[in-house]
């Protein structure tokens, strides 16, 4: 019954410690391969920040694959975060 455009809205988490608090405090969650990723490159930034990229940009081709073709994406004013997402996808988006 919506009859208005749905955006979906993808916030790539490049930093583990700051998504481990907002779990403390939110009391959600996150899937179990994102909990995977944070074990095996929380400690590394740099790990860190290129993981929560890829993920975001694999959840983005999914979500193109099933129909969606606008999607908002919260770097949180990190420019270099929304550079490499949008290098990630060059050869699938319409710009």
């Amino acid at each position: 019954g919506i009859n208005v455009p749905i955006i979906a809205g993808i916030m790539p988490i490049t930093n583990a410690n700051q998504i481990k608090r907002s779990i403390e405090l939110s009391n959600s969650s996150v899937p179990p391969k994102f909990f995977r990723i944070m074990d095996r490159f929380g400690d590394d930034p740099d790990k860190m920040k290129q993981a929560g990229i890829i993920y975001a940009t694999e959840q983005i081709i999914d979500l193109m694959a099933n129909g969606f073709n606008n999607i908002h994406i919260y770097t949180m004013n990190k420019p270099d975060v929304a550079a490499a997402i949008m290098g990630g996808l060059s050869n699938i988006i319409n710009e």
